[in-house]
């Protein structure tokens, strides 16, 4: 049996997407559009000689979004597949899936690549992260007992380090990585009904969302016209938190770029009262997968709690869409109460879902000397 990859159309791609169920926003074919520093690229793992075959090509048994960033003056590039491929992590044949997808990048002129398998390693319940922090031992959440382990992932890994695959080591403050974030809360909505949801927030939550609604406090969907209020909020919002704001044309860009591959793909809510908006944020959808994306507040009117009855709202409608999951992305793994965002991890922490630990993200040097380069250029920034 053969194993082939190959760039595939848009169509394709999302289409082999579709019949998984979902995949990351990061590995759908319009996210390359909100990337135009990027060269982007749909591949396709395609399989012959199983007697399965579809067509001259094989059959196709996973996708990926490949982001290129080319060298200044060498046609030389670094690929990168955020929170990538979409393949079964599972198969036996994993090393040669991957080997395949490292001969083409090699071909296309890549020096280096990286990836982010969507591979969870372990969970912690609500209650578990509760308790850690309240931990004075537990430094980080790692150093906590996790609340369950997922069959296959430490295997996984010893094959990516076997491989010649070295594990990228966190560049960011406090657990969040230069690329794409290890821990993210996520509340499980499969199965579940939104009264369960409801009743599984925690008594400060609940007493937040009353609050508001008594306050008079809406919650509306807004459009590209209200992507400027967004990003007043946001603005402010990244001096208060101490993070580099993307620019406003960013987010018209990921709305439009998104939107034009489904309307349903990004969706903008804004918390108002007495005629102001408090608090804004952007949700997105593949499949079964909402993720709560980028989030804004002002600190003027907190006694009324827009946040909370904005992200009840958002869960409410991921519910109603039929998600399996609502994720809150990117929390710190540091738990000492000195970091500023440890209360962001509180926060979340009260939707009574689970804190996830993925496999992190894993680079491949294809040329050794560029990717020392790389790394003195990265370490220095």
């Amino acid at each position: 049996m053969t194993l082939r990859v190959q760039p595939i159309g848009r169509d394709e791609h999302l289409a082999f997407v579709a019949a998984r169920g979902s995949a990351s926003h990061m590995q759908i074919p319009s996210w390359g559009d909100v990337k135009p520093d990027w060269q982007a690229e749909s591949l396709g793992w395609f399989e012959e000689g199983d007697g399965q075959g579809e067509g001259e090509r094989g059959r196709l048994v996973g996708v990926a979004l490949v982001l290129l960033r080319p060298l200044p003056k060498l046609t030389r590039y670094l690929a990168y597949l955020p929170e990538g491929p979409v393949i079964d992590w599972s198969a036996p044949d994993l090393d040669r899936r991957l080997a395949a997808m490292l001969a083409y990048l090699r071909r296309r002129g890549a020096f280096s690549v990286k990836m982010g398998p969507p591979v969870v390693v372990r969970r912690w319940s609500a209650e578990a992260v509760k308790t850690a922090i309240a931990d004075p031992g537990a430094r980080r959440l790692g150093d906590a007992e996790a609340t369950s382990y997922e069959p296959g992932a430490a295997e996984i890994a010893d094959r990516l380090r076997s491989a010649g695959w070295r594990r990228s080591e966190p560049g960011g403050e406090d657990g969040f990585a230069a690329g794409q974030p290890r821990y993210v809360f996520q509340v499980p909505l499969a199965g579940r009904t939104l009264e369960e949801v409801h009743a599984g927030l925690n008594q400060q939550w609940r007493r937040n969302i009353k609050k508001a609604e008594k306050a008079g406090v809406k919650i509306v969907r807004g459009g590209y016209e209200d992507l400027p209020a967004f990003y007043t909020l946001y603005t402010e919002t990244a001096e208060r938190d101490r993070f580099m704001p993307r620019p406003l044309p960013y987010f018209q860009r990921m709305w439009t770029a998104l939107t034009a591959e489904d309307p349903d793909r990004m969706r903008l809510y804004l918390a108002h009262h007495d005629g102001e908006v408090l608090a804004a944020a952007t949700m997105l959808t593949v499949g079964e997968h909402v993720w709560y994306s980028y989030g804004a507040s002002t600190s003027r009117r907190r006694e009324v709690q827009p946040n909370n009855a904005m992200q009840w709202r958002m869960i409410c409608d991921a519910h109603e869409l039929g998600a399996a999951v609502y994720d809150l992305r990117g929390i710190t793994d540091t738990l000492e109460e000195s970091n500023h965002l440890l209360g962001l991890l509180r926060f979340k922490a009260g939707t009574g879902g689970e804190a996830v630990e993925y496999l992190g993200e894993w680079d491949f040097a294809l040329n050794r000397v560029l990717q020392k380069v790389l790394d003195v250029y990265m370490a220095r920034r």
